[in-house]
């Protein structure tokens, strides 16, 4: 009998500062809370800052298993929140300069992590250099994360455009963060599914809204999970729903 693998689930952004590794780290303690076991594993390897927010000091990482230096189940450390890290290496350089030997360790890295994990979710850099556009690909399902604000939108369709190339059957889908309600949220995801559907002929659904939170910046400060510190937050909420939907 095959073994049943997990989920993979991309969350990639056309640019920085848009709350991509805030949302994998929430959206991996909502998927443990709806019963997944979860691995997040951070694919951002120049600016890897996963075990940042989580204040998590790791002695092995992604690095060290594609170098064979250590194993899978050595590298991942487990975090209170219910889930599980495969921490990056920060100043390594970016997927974008790995050979094409390593980019085949680190695709048969993630189908491994898949035979143990029910959902792998995997934090790409922020950008769409080659390296990072071949991990989207792999993906089951992308979530490209934006901001209403026009340069993160014009950035998100950049990834999407591209994403389309690469796997024009993939399954991707917007996020939109950092929205002041969900009306201005709407209007931001409605700008880019025109574009997308005017000029790639794709139709991009919405996943979710997420809403501007005081709490958040002030959970990561913390180095503490949002639902965690703020179980009750709006934005802590949205996540849970998008998590809800996701696994359902």
């Amino acid at each position: 009998m095959t073994q049943q693998q997990g989920r993979l689930i991309a969350i990639a952004s056309g640019k920085g500062g848009v709350g991509k590794t805030w949302l994998a780290v929430t959206l991996a303690q909502a998927m443990s809370h709806a019963g997944r076991s979860v691995l997040l594993a951070d694919g951002d390897v120049g600016l890897a800052n996963v075990d940042v927010q989580l204040g998590l000091r790791p002695e092995l990482d992604m690095v060290a298993v594609l170098a064979g230096r250590a194993t899978l189940a050595e590298a991942v450390l487990h975090h209170a929140g219910g889930f599980d890290v495969l921490p990056g290496r920060s100043g390594s350089g970016s997927f974008g300069a790995l050979s094409d030997a390593a980019m085949e360790r680190l695709t048969a890295l993630l189908a491994e992590a898949r035979l143990h994990w029910d959902v792998v979710l995997l934090d790409l850099g922020a950008g769409v250099d080659p390296g990072t556009r071949r991990l989207a690909a792999l993906a089951d399902t992308l979530l490209v994360v934006t901001t209403p604000e026009p340069t993160a939108l014009t950035d998100a369709y950049a990834v999407l455009k591209l994403h389309g190339r690469d796997r024009p059957d993939g399954d991707a889908r917007i996020v939109v963060n950092q929205a002041r309600d969900q009306p201005a949220g709407k209007r931001a995801a409605a700008t880019l599914r025109r574009a997308a559907a005017q000029f790639l002929d794709r139709d991009i659904p919405l996943a979710a809204i997420l809403r501007l939170d005081e709490r958040v910046p002030e959970a990561i400060s913390r180095q503490t999970p949002l639902l965690t510190r703020h179980p009750t937050s709006p934005a802590g909420e949205d996540v849970e729903a998008l998590a809800r939907r996701l696994t359902a």
